[in-house]
């Protein structure tokens, strides 16, 4: 029972971190469009609170159940090749999450250099990671 709730918070989580995932890049685009200071001004606060507040927090509430998770039956879980897999993509999630932080520094000092075009194709990358991370602990192809 303990490991169905467990698995149940982890998938909450992962749904809050990819839906700041997703946002965050999308604020990005609109950032790198905006001219006037109090619309900069604004995207600046709006990034930092979504990444801060939501994007971390989940990110590392999802990192814990799911070693919770790997801790409660370890034998089948680092035997999963599935799973090995599925933290390959993590870790490049994780990696995107990181340069989340680079691009929300650039913004905050103003010193963004990339254009809303730039943007809106980095917006695309979490997507690929979900479908992959979704389809190795659903369908467990391999």
């Amino acid at each position: 029972m303990t490991f169905i709730w467990i698995k149940a918070l982890h998938l909450i989580a992962m749904v809050c971190w990819f839906a700041a995932i997703f946002y965050l890049p999308r604020l990005f685009v609109y950032h790198a469009m905006t001219d006037d200071h109090a619309g900069n001004e604004r995207f600046k606060i709006m990034e930092r609170k979504l990444f801060r507040g939501i994007a971390t927090p989940s990110a590392i509430v999802t990192a814990f159940l799911g070693l919770w998770m790997i801790h409660l039956n370890p034998e089948y879980y680092l035997a999963a090749k599935w799973l090995h897999l599925k933290l390959g993509l993590v870790s490049l999630l994780v990696f995107y999450h990181a340069s989340c932080a680079y691009f929300i520094r650039l913004f905050a000092t103003n010193q963004n250099n990339y254009s809303h075009k730039f943007y809106r194709i980095y917006n695309e990358i979490p997507v690929f990671l979900l479908v992959g991370i979704i389809i190795l602990a659903v369908v467990k192809p391999v």
